[in-house]
């Protein structure tokens, strides 16, 4: 970015204490610049006092003056100190596969500034802002998105990044991919030469996991509220019965989600002449139907556990060693990221509950027997198959997530020749739940599809709700009735990312 496309950003401070996930998403998606305060840079400095007082007195620090992992029990000569965190860069950038997109690098940059501003990592302030400088002017290192094991901190990911800090490695700048060092230069900016512990400060966190994971996050928010409204539209389209969201019912069993999503629904779809009450056309619905308010809610449920978890790592230091204010320098264990591993296979589990759930509602839309309707949503049926292969392709994702719902963080492979022996795979469930959710999107865009031409074929448009109305002519901006067969893949495709993509639902 240059000066002038800066202008008029939201600039949000990075203290190590306040960020969230609606802030790293702003700087994530290029609307936002990121500032370290003068609080949080004096925390910087004192810091680094602390690192360079142990190595004049002589002390031996683990990553300051010894080797890494296994190797921890090697002293490194003073005039080394500098080669050695050069070395852990490039012996760490070892990660493979596609690159991760910009707005996951951008967010996982942020993540990791945010870290050390905490003042426990005892980075230099230049090194610091060369990383915020970084954000700034749009230096996007190229991230491989495999080869982290999660402890240790997401060292190789987290290595692709900082190895263009010292001018090495590649970045994307203005949408081309350059040497590190030519980026840097491009955009105005000089590399840093390492001094004791930077690299290892910059490299041991849980910032991979926890970038993915946010941004995954907000998606699953979007997600979910989808997968609510998805539901009205096909309460209306198959007049559900409103009787299981009274209020009063689920008031005897109080989790609070549960009454959130029949709230929700019961506003979205109040003023609806298709929705029914007990017993005027029968007695009770599906459980597809019946029990959203249930299934819906504890998804919800999972998704609020990993939004505070995500919180408290977001403003955490996951360094090793940390640089105490009393002038200790301790080895533990915060970057091992079995917070995040749990959390994320969590939320792979609930929003793979979404996409079930609603496939069992495009079965109902479909299928006659269950619907009343015509087979498959078909115009001319026979002639026409209508949606009868969509529900296929939803089937299809559901059963895609069903195996990328095992849990990652049940997995350890031992690294370092076993003096990392337990490690947390949060890196692989933070992937998988993304990609979960992408899936879920699609799998509830289909379901909106599905609603919307059984809709149609009512001609009950001036029945609905003036929300699902409004939310219907949403959708067929993008997927309009279909009047005979034609091919709604990329329809389909562009509901899901208008989906994953857009908050105008609430």
């Amino acid at each position: 970015m240059n000066k002038s496309e800066l202008v008029g950003l939201k600039l949000i401070e990075l203290d190590g204490l306040t960020l969230d996930r609606h802030k790293v998403e702003n700087v994530s998606k290029g609307n936002a610049m990121v500032a370290i305060p003068e609080k949080s840079l004096v925390r910087v400095r004192a810091s680094r006092s602390r690192i360079e007082k142990q190595i004049n007195d002589g002390k031996v620090v683990y990553g300051v003056n010894t080797g890494f992992g296994k190797l921890s029990d090697i002293e490194i000569d003073r005039e080394d100190i500098g080669k050695l965190q050069l070395n852990l860069l490039r012996a760490d950038a070892v990660g493979v596969g596609d690159p991760l997109p910009t707005p996951v690098v951008r967010a996982m940059m942020t993540l990791r500034a945010n870290s050390l501003a905490k003042g426990f990592s005892g980075i230099r302030e230049e090194t610091l802002k060369l990383l915020v400088d970084m954000i700034n002017e749009g230096v996007h290192p190229v991230v491989p998105s495999k080869g982290s094991v999660g402890a240790s901190g997401d060292l190789a990911p987290l290595a692709h990044i900082a190895i263009v800090l010292v001018g090495e490695g590649k970045a994307e700048y203005k949408g081309e991919i350059l040497p590190g060092g030519e980026a840097l230069k491009r955009a105005g900016l000089q590399p840093v030469v390492l001094e004791a512990k930077e690299g290892l400060a910059l490299i041991n966190g849980t910032q991979c996991m926890s970038g993915v994971g946010v941004i995954a996050l907000n998606e699953a928010e979007r997600v979910g509220l989808a997968a609510d409204m998805a539901a009205c539209l096909t309460m209306e389209a198959l007049k559900g019965i409103i009787s299981a969201f009274d209020s009063e019912l689920l008031a005897v069993r109080p989790h609070p989600e549960l009454e959130f999503v029949a709230s929700r629904m019961r506003k979205w779809l109040e003023g609806s002449k298709r929705i029914t009450h007990q017993g005027e056309i029968r007695i009770q619905d599906s459980y597809s139907i019946r029990c959203i308010p249930q299934v819906h809610g504890a998804s919800w449920q999972a998704f609020n556990y990993v939004d505070e978890r995500l919180l408290v790592e977001m403003n955490s230091a996951t360094d090793n060693p940390i640089v105490l204010e009393s002038g200790e320098v301790i080895s533990g264990g915060h970057f091992h990221g079995q917070p995040i591993a749990l959390s994320m296979d969590f939320l792979k589990v609930a929003a793979a509950e979404w996409a079930n759930i609603s496939e069992r509602r495009t079965e109902r839309l479909v299928n006659p027997q269950l619907s009343g309707l015509s087979p498959f949503l078909a115009v001319d049926p026979g002639l026409e198959c209508g949606l009868m292969v969509a529900q296929y392709a939803a089937a299809s994702l559901v059963s895609e997530n069903k195996v990328l719902a095992h849990p990652a963080s049940v997995d350890s492979i031992p690294t370092s020749a076993n003096q990392e022996d337990h490690v947390s795979m949060g890196t692989i469930a933070s992937r998988q739940a993304r990609e979960i959710i992408h899936n879920s999107a699609r799998v509830i865009a289909i379901e909106m599809i599905c609603a919307s031409q059984a809709i149609y074929l009512e001609k009950a448009e001036k029945e609905l709700a003036p929300a699902t109305r409004a939310y219907l002519e949403e959708i067929r901006e993008i997927c309009p009735p279909l009047e005979g067969d034609r091919a709604i893949s990329d329809e389909m495709e562009e509901l899901a990312q208008y989906i994953l993509r857009e908050n105008v639902l609430s």
